[in-house]
């Protein structure tokens, strides 16, 4: 081989010129811009160009006046996002919410008493005799639960006096209607009449706190979930457009995409994930996999997924789609 075929191996050129627009990130000279910051990250590359996306679909959601699904995982409402989330419910931009018994149970504490910022190397040990149940860097004292449980039984005797059968909607405005800090998410939703929708309630303390209220007061009573299930199906087939914004997985996103297949699949999605595609999990699939079943329609720009964690990239999406009105 000699030195010039040699050089066009390391070197071989290009016949032609790709049609994208020139990779290029933010200009930080001058006066501070945030909405052209998230502008600049369309072409920035990587996970920004996938959140410029993101807030592009989402403020085609908020133009076409589409019925805006919030589907979040409970560690959501752990963090700070909780305060974001109660904006976007306060402001009306969501009109539907799907989560876990978790987000139910912290947005009630929160009320009352914080969580606290702790650190992510610890002594498990240590903190499990102080009482203090850590959730990544985030420290949660065992007395929130105490006081919990205190509040929720106080709650269950209202609840449950005139129904002994209710649903986790009824379950979780009823409890927002008892709600004073203007931050929690469930006193917003209720105040605006937006459901949240909970298929799994029993999967935190309410399922712990229920155990042992229904054994010592009236095994009769109960939680029923088909009748909601009816409503999101029957909801979605209603609206002329849907929008999701699915933050995390599980059951929450399922519930989501699973309902608007009824209705032929949403008409736009964002998701905002860290779970991996490789192990086939429902957290981790991407919007063009539900687009299979059915779940998501296909269009040319109706879907995004954003790899990278909430809290760093949620309130950029909030900022760029919906606080920059």
């Amino acid at each position: 081989m000699d030195e010039d075929e040699s050089h066009e191996h390391v070197v071989p050129g290009s016949e032609t010129e790709p049609g994208g627009e020139a990779v290029r990130g933010y200009d930080f000279r001058g006066e501070f811009d945030l909405g052209e910051m998230l502008e600049a990250y369309a072409t920035t590359g990587f996970q920004a160009t996938h959140l410029a996306e993101a807030v592009d679909i989402a403020k085609q959601m908020r133009e076409e006046d589409a019925k805006i699904y919030l589907t979040l995982t409970s560690n959501i409402i752990s963090s700070g996002l909780r305060e974001v989330v109660a904006y976007l419910v306060r402001e009306g931009f969501v009109d539907v919410i799907i989560t876990t018994s978790g987000s139910l149970t912290e947005d009630v504490i929160k009320t009352e008493k914080p969580f606290k910022m702790g650190e992510w190397d610890a002594d498990e040990a240590e903190l499990r005799e102080e009482g203090i149940n850590r959730l990544g860097n985030i420290y949660v004292p065992s007395d929130r639960y105490v006081w919990l449980e205190e509040y929720l039984y106080d709650f269950f005797d209202d609840f449950f006096a005139e129904e002994k059968v209710r649903t986790p909607t009824e379950f979780s405005r009823e409890l927002g209607k008892t709600l004073d800090d203007p931050d929690s998410v469930l006193k917003q939703a209720a105040d605006n009449d937006v459901p949240v929708y909970c298929p799994a309630l029993n999967d935190a303390e309410v399922g712990n706190f229920l155990y042992y209220y229904r054994k010592q007061h009236d095994t009769d009573i109960g939680i029923e979930i088909m009748a909601d299930y009816d409503d999101l199906i029957e909801n979605g087939m209603l609206a002329d457009t849907t929008g999701l914004l699915v933050v995390g997985g599980g059951v929450p996103k399922h519930h989501a995409i699973m309902t608007n297949l009824f209705r032929g699949g949403a008409d736009y999605a964002v998701y905002i994930s860290t779970g991996m595609e490789g192990d086939g999990s429902l957290s981790g699939a991407p919007p063009n996999e539900a687009v299979s079943w059915g779940k998501i329609k296909e269009e040319e720009t109706n879907y995004t997924q954003v790899q990278a964690e909430a809290t760093l990239v949620f309130p950029l999406l909030v900022a760029g789609a919906f606080a920059d009105t």
